[in-house]
């Protein structure tokens, strides 16, 4: 009796991973594939091995989460009209699944699974850092420009004065021309009530 294959291309393993609900996973299809096994007989090892595969190995998508991944990438466009919602594996459930599985390729292709995922951790310490630098750096612009900035609002004030001079101060009114008599009174002339 031959044995029908169910191996489908392999994908790119660095292309399979995803993220959801913000951890990095890699979908049943994809490891399955990978693992050289159906995705019928993964999760039915998944299924009998249950106690091995919490939460935080292996979850089950829900319907909403299934279109976005499908819209959202092309090799998994086979999932789309599947009843069954597919079923996520992090980095430890995709180790476990190879362990289930207990076959020779699993074993073999479980370095590379595992590979992949610290490859895109490494990426994502990179971006975080990256991040972290372009913060500093904003942050660093931020203070030159406000050193600019001050020196700009000067400027535009002082040609501001240039364009519309304040208006001149007022002129002293000018001296009289002529003889001013005073009256002077002399300490020593008699006054007229004297007498």
């Amino acid at each position: 009796m031959k044995r029908k294959s169910c191996l489908r291309p392999l994908p790119d393993i660095g292309t399979a991973i995803l993220t959801v609900r913000g951890e990095r996973v890699i979908l049943d299809a994809d490891l399955a594939a990978t693992y050289g096994a159906t995705t019928k007989r993964l999760n039915e090892q998944v299924k009998r091995n249950a106690d091995r595969f919490p939460p935080d190995f292996s979850f089950q998508l829900t319907a909403e989460e299934k279109a976005e991944v499908v819209a959202n990438c092309d090799h998994l466009a086979r999932l789309k009209f599947s009843p069954v919602l597919p079923r996520a594996f992090t980095e430890h459930g995709a180790i476990m699944a190879a362990n289930v599985l207990n076959s020779p390729r699993a074993a073999q292709m479980s370095v590379f699974v595992v590979r992949a995922f610290v490859r895109m951790r490494s990426m994502l310490t990179d971006t975080r850092e990256l991040a972290r630098k372009l913060a500093a750096l904003e942050q660093e612009l931020k203070a030159r420009l406000d050193v600019h900035e001050v020196a700009i609002v000067d400027f535009l004030q002082r040609i501001m004065k240039i364009l519309d001079p304040p208006p001149p101060p007022p002129v002293p009114p000018p001296p009289e021309i002529g003889f001013h008599v005073k009256k002077m009174l002399s300490p020593t002339a008699p006054s007229e009530n004297e007498g």
